[in-house]
């Protein structure tokens, strides 16, 4: 299923022979003018996470300013686990309900846009041809925008925002925060109990498992590749080493571990452990603000780097509002919703847009946002580690599972 812009340029590249670059400038912009049309009165189902209140209600922001601006009904439907909602939309397809689906867009990235891919469960190419995505990114900017988790992106999923493994704590209690697994390891054998993860399969749990990997590993760069492709036994015995030390001088002794990353912030907070971690950069100025952390929290990165990624929302084939969920996806990528979300008093997510290619006064409304008192810089951010092949997640998941699981 194509929408009436998408199929409108298409006729128009098979004509570009015989027209002005002017004429072709104004006809593209009538046919995304059309789909905006097109998309007014239609309700779009946003299956995006729920799970942290900051986030949730930059979501009803955005639905505010497209319904505004676009009459475009945006819901958000709020899931703990995206693999949920893929496997709803593959149900749908066995059906062959191949019109009208329940989810419109889809928050996501990592193993659940390959499974979409790879199951001809995602409408377009659309992406590229988005007016800001063509207007304010740059896809060479970083391999995490055309590689999402070693699946190649092909303009079925919009970007909207970046993250990186951060790790907090306390300066009242901790001078010397550790600086890499091996550090972090001899950290909690010398001050028992006082060290966790998330469990995985929560996403921030196995994302520890990968950064602990890449540090770990003999060749980290075999973790690009699928999992089939190498001796996963071998590769990952370092890890299991590591983590059968962890756990006996882990929080509750590795018999228990916190179910997220809000959780982490909490045992902070009450000093149950001395480091917490978080994909949210800003998230202890997030925090700190709204009063769950003492202002003497401060967020680090480890010496040799930390993962990060991009994310995307995808449309599905079978979406009802397809015209609808693209105008969302292109307003997600203006430089009015991107600078307010990367505000660390909203949320505090880094940008895709590329500042150089901003307006001054875009540019201005960057430089203008207040710095959270615990977020760190770019410059500070350091060195952004590669996400492993998505193979990867769902390998590491199972066989701790069936090491570690109670």
């Amino acid at each position: 299923m194509k929408s009436l812009w998408r199929l409108s340029t298409s006729c128009l590249m098979a004509s570009s022979l015989t027209l002005s670059p002017f004429v072709l400038a104004s006809d593209a912009l009538s046919d995304w003018e059309q789909l905006v049309e097109d998309a007014k009165g239609q309700t779009v189902y946003w299956n995006a996470w729920g799970g942290a209140d900051n986030i949730n209600s930059y979501i009803q922001w955005v639905a505010e300013q497209v319904e505004t601006n676009y009459q475009v009904h945006l819901k958000h439907v709020r899931i703990q686990d995206t693999a949920n909602t893929v496997s709803r939309v593959l149900a749908e397809k066995t059906a062959g309900k191949d019109e009208n689906g329940s989810v419109d867009l889809i928050w996501i990235n990592g193993e659940n846009f390959r499974a979409m891919k790879e199951n001809d469960l995602l409408f377009g190419p659309f992406a590229n041809d988005l007016p800001n995505y063509k207007a304010y990114v740059n896809p060479q900017a970083r391999q995490s925008l055309n590689q999402d988790f070693g699946t190649p992106v092909d303009g079925m999923e919009s970007p909207w925002g970046m993250a990186q493994v951060i790790f907090m704590y306390d300066t009242d209690t901790l001078d010397n925060p550790p600086r890499s697994m091996r550090e972090l390891l001899s950290y909690a054998k010398a001050h028992p109990g006082r060290i966790t993860y998330p469990e995985p399969p929560q996403f921030l749990g196995s994302t520890f498992l990968k950064q602990a990997l890449h540090e770990l590993a003999a060749n980290p760069d075999v973790l690009l590749k699928p999992v089939s492709y190498v001796d996963f036994e071998t590769v990952t015995a370092p890890l299991w080493a590591f983590l059968d030390e962890l756990h006996p001088v882990a929080w509750r002794r590795g018999a228990v571990f916190p179910s997220s990353s809000e959780e982490m912030m909490r045992l902070l907070d009450d000093r149950e452990i001395d480091v917490a971690l978080s994909f949210d950069v800003s998230a202890a100025s997030v925090q700190i603000a709204q009063g769950n952390l003492p202002d003497t929290v401060r967020s680090y990165v480890f010496s040799q780097g930390t993962i990060g990624n991009t994310h995307f929302v995808a449309i599905p084939y079978n979406s009802s509002a397809a015209a609808g969920a693209q105008v969302v996806a292109n307003y997600l990528l203006s430089p009015e919703a991107q600078s307010y979300k990367q505000n660390p008093t909203v949320w505090g997510d880094l940008t895709v847009l590329d500042y150089r290619k901003l307006a001054p006064e875009q540019q201005a409304a960057f430089d203008e946002l207040p710095k959270g008192i615990a977020t760190l810089s770019l410059e500070e951010l350091g060195t952004t580690l590669p996400e492993p092949h998505s193979s990867w997640m769902e390998a590491l998941e199972t066989e701790w599972r069936k090491r570690y699981a109670q």
